[in-house]
């Protein structure tokens, strides 16, 4: 880049610690935002607006070094002109790279100009040290995206494959890169420039995505609110929370939170209850009865090919990101190997005179049923896939497709548990280990203001017992055309269904919605209104708009249970 012309370098003023006698790289510095007045931001870009900004543009700022108000001092730095390349970016941002909201962000930055990014930092510092220049060093974000090439070409330099059929120019190698929502400005205006100027190509896309919350509150090392990985690992299986992330991740930039309660639900409800739950309740049958043999026909091949039909619509979703959605797809399948089992009532057929052979048969369905779902899970679930695998008796197996067939009179392994409950001292222990993590939260969460409304007036048990409170189950869930806020549902309390109109709809998707369990008012008034009758009430809770969430019962509630 500085031979084809676009480094310069020039002395600027830079924050200095006359305490600690240093130059104060960006994360050293704290202020108010310059844009937004957000407080207690960093000296490059703020967390709150997303603006970028030099440290001496921070309001109010302080080292985080000494506390002492930085002064300013005089330094020579090298610069890269990112002008240089806005035709190039303005192309490239809307050329199909990126996310619309991200490139809708951009445009933002590209509409008010590209300034000279200042890519020094003075001593000391981490990181690369500029050649030619002792005492300055490359800052983070020059030499970070570079180290994605350097550990490819470290890959292909042990491994043999061609470094410049991937990363030359006009390589049609697919390149992407995940990253996350904070450092779209260096990777989506700074990389495709640099790679440009340098010779190389860009990348196919970027896919950002947005902040992780615990419990609903902010992860950061340097507030000291944030559960380590390996902490995590001392405790719980990583798959599990490989499938909460996917479960909740879509393709856009949104955040997702990490709320405890919600995680051992889900995970015991669909990874225990539903897949691994197939296996367990099947495998049993074949080695007592049938000496591990599944049997010699299919039982239901229309319902295995049903299963083996879902795979493009699977792939679909993972290779567009939508992780979430094939997340309920499977499960939804799963959903369905289990009403066959349910209806087929293997334990009574054990029971009865004559019935082996259709035992055996629905068994071995259920347990083949059982490996097109590990296989579809794989992406996320790998270790499960193998373990279910070596199970089964079979080698990898590959992603289903029109080609892969019931496994009919073959042998299987014996079962041994792939996956356990997630309880709650499990989840204590998570957490106690990381109470000297989480101990500023807590503090603050004790010295905030109170948010929430004030508690009503005192009722009486029997005022109380007046509202008849039943578990209900979403069996469709649909927009009201002309209706801003609301959706139409559809509600199963039991021994009947009701019709409700819910004010939701800024905060779920219809289809997030079908098949969920929830918390309705059963004995409300009717009420017309001009979209149709409602006969009832969905109880959530939230100040409104997308900040709502429905009520959901535990495991093992069923719909027409009331609650007491």
């Amino acid at each position: 880049m500085r031979d084809g012309g676009h480094i310069t370098r020039r002395t600027i003023t830079q924050a200095y610690d006359p305490v600690k006698n240093m130059f104060l790289p960006d994360r050293f510095i704290k202020g108010d935002c310059p844009k937004c007045g957000a407080k207690d931001q960093y000296g490059d870009s703020c967390e709150v607006c997303g603006a970028t900004y030099s440290p001496t543009d921070l309001k109010n700022a302080v080292s985080v070094v000494s506390g002492a108000k930085p002064v300013e001092k005089d330094s020579e730095h090298y610069f890269f002109n990112l002008a240089n390349f806005a035709g190039l970016l303005q192309e490239w941002t809307k050329a199909g790279h990126l996310q619309p909201e991200v490139t809708n962000k951009l445009d933002e930055w590209l509409e008010n100009g590209l300034q000279e990014w200042d890519i020094s930092r003075d001593a000391p510092y981490f990181g690369f040290e500029i050649p030619d220049a002792p005492g300055k060093y490359f800052y983070v974000w020059l030499d970070a995206p570079v180290g994605y090439m350097a550990s490819f070409k470290n890959l292909c330099d042990k491994t043999g494959p061609d470094f410049d059929s991937y990363w030359q120019h006009g390589s049609d190698a697919e390149l992407y890169h995940f990253i996350g929502k904070d450092i779209i400005y260096f990777h989506a205006l700074f990389w495709p420039a640099m790679l440009s100027g340098a010779g190389f190509r860009t990348p196919t896309a970027i896919f950002a995505h947005g902040f992780l919350t615990v419990n609903g509150e902010k992860m950061s090392k340097s507030r000291g609110t944030f559960i380590k990985a390996g902490t995590y690992l001392e405790h719980l299986n990583p798959e599990y929370l490989r499938y909460y992330f996917a479960a909740k991740l879509g393709s856009g930039v949104d955040d997702i939170d990490l709320n405890f309660d919600d995680f051992s639900q889900r995970v015991n409800s669909d990874l225990v209850g539903k897949v691994v739950n197939i296996a367990s309740r099947c495998s049993g049958f074949i080695h007592k009865r049938f000496a591990g043999q599944l049997a010699d026909s299919c039982a239901e091949p229309g319902l295995f090919n049903d299963f083996i039909a879902a795979s493009a619509t699977l792939a679909g979703f993972y290779e567009t990101r939508e992780y979430g959605k094939a997340m309920r797809e499977i499960m939804a399948l799963a959903d369905k190997a289990n009403q066959y089992i349910d209806d087929k009532k293997p334990w009574l057929m054990a029971k009865a005179e004559g019935q082996d052979a259709e035992l055996q048969a629905v068994c071995s369905m259920g347990l083949n049923l059982f490996g097109v779902l590990a296989a579809y899970l794989r992406p996320v679930l790998p270790v499960l896939a193998a373990e279910a695998a070596a199970f089964l008796n079979i080698s990898e197996q590959p992603w289903p497709d029109a080609q892969i067939r019931p496994l009919l009179a073959h042998t299987i392994n014996e079962f041994k548990a792939l996956m356990t409950r997630v309880e709650a001292d499990k989840i204590a222990a998570i957490i106690e280990a990381s109470k000297d993590n989480l101990q500023k939260t807590a503090s603050v969460q004790t010295t905030q203001v109170k948010t929430c409304e004030p508690i009503a007036d005192t009722i009486t048990i029997d005022d109380f017992a007046k509202v008849d409170l039943r578990i209900a189950k979403i069996v469709k869930a649909q927009p009201v055309e002309g209706a801003e806020k609301l959706l139409q549902l559809t509600v199963d309390i039991g021994d009947e269904t009701r019709n409700i109109f819910a004010g939701i709809k800024s905060a779920y998707k219809p289809e997030d919605l079908e098949g969920r369990l929830t918390v309705v008012v059963a004995n409300l008034a009717p009420r017309t209104m001009r979209f149709g009758v409602s006969e009832g009430m969905v109880l959530a809770a939230g100040p409104g708009g997308k900040e709502l969430w429905l009520l959901s019962p535990d495991n093992g509630a069923t719909p027409g249970l009331r609650l007491k």
